[in-house]
């Protein structure tokens, strides 16, 4: 896998592969020293144009554990203030050679663009409201460490799907792996074309009783032009999960940052049901995953590849991988 720029690329058994081999770094967080040295040697550019916590964090938690270079570039304070283009801003960075560049634009496609620009590994941390597919790749991972299998499993996405670059890669990515999807909210909220994407389409929570897992998306007003339902109260009343209308049996997921009071209630987010810190714990495993297969998993066959847990090399206290 040369880049990351869609779910779309990714058949069950890639998806599969990348959350097994998460499962094999998740020992690496309990460490004294918590890295290998798969990717020692290696760059990884960190070039964000929109604010991030989870994600941005992640990336650079996930580069460093496997051992890598880690540069990060955000957009405010840089030379894009003054003017300059996407395309000459990944030449100038793509100069000093990084091996892979984790990017978040808000502008659609844009991940694909720069595979033009450079032969780095491109890996899509979020293009506008089009795809952020290892966010839909940590939530299958955690779906999967809770319950096994996805099969059958009916999952609720609920808010604002129109603004949400998570929901077109999660609907994606569940229906690949076997679970049936439903996306529910006001109608302004949920573009016409979903329901091409083989997913149920519902504008109210009545038949919400039957999911196994809801999952919350937040309303993005920062991506709002116009007022897409009255107030935020009045969605809030008819759309907010709350312990009324999650079931004793139903799981609860969000991508974060969470607005509580809006589309969750706080008695919801802390929780037992709630799997959002879990989603959160995913991220590092599933991007050190994601990093190693576009670039230490791309190296011939001769490369030492890890399949199952990493080991500690005891000659020398570094941390080294079992070959395959």
């Amino acid at each position: 896998m040369k880049h990351l720029l869609s779910i779309e690329d990714l058949d069950r058994e890639t998806i599969e592969r990348l959350c097994d081999r998460a499962a094999s770094f998740a020992e690496v967080a309990d460490r004294p020293i918590k890295k290998v040295p798969a990717l020692r040697g290696r760059t990884v550019l960190n070039l964000f144009y929109e604010s991030s916590t989870r994600t941005r964090s992640s990336f650079e938690l996930a580069a460093k554990r496997l051992s890598a270079d880690v540069v990060n570039f955000a957009a405010s304070g840089s030379s894009v203030e003054k003017g300059e283009s996407l395309r000459d801003t990944v030449q100038t960075l793509a100069a000093h050679r990084p091996d892979a560049i984790v990017v978040r634009t808000p502008w659609a496609g844009a991940s694909q663009l720069i595979t033009n620009w450079t032969d780095a590994a491109i890996v899509n941390a979020g293009d506008g409201q089009h795809e952020h597919p290892t966010q839909a790749l940590l939530d299958v991972y955690t779906l999967r460490a809770r319950l096994g299998s996805l099969d059958g499993l009916d999952v609720w996405i609920v808010g604002d799907v129109r603004h949400s670059r998570v929901a077109r890669s999660l609907v994606l990515a569940l229906q690949t792996m076997g679970a049936s999807v439903t996306v529910c909210g006001p109608p302004t909220l949920i573009p016409q074309d979903f329901s091409v994407l083989g997913c149920e389409v519902r504008y109210s929570l009545d038949e919400m009783h039957q999911a196994d897992v809801v999952y919350a998306l937040r309303m993005q007003r920062e991506r709002m032009k116009q007022a897409w339902v009255p107030s935020l109260r009045e969605y809030a009343s008819v759309y907010q999960i709350d312990s009324r209308r999650l079931g004793p049996r139903q799981l609860l997921m969000h991508p974060g940052p969470v607005n509580r009071g809006v589309e969750l209630a706080g008695d919801v987010v802390d929780g037992p049901r709630s799997l959002i810190l879990d989603q959160v714990r995913a991220g590092v495993l599933v991007r050190m995953a994601v990093l190693y297969e576009v670039l230490a998993g791309a190296a011939p066959a001769s490369a030492p590849r890890p399949t199952g847990p990493a080991a500690t090399d005891g000659s020398d206290n570094r941390t080294e991988l079992h070959p395959a």
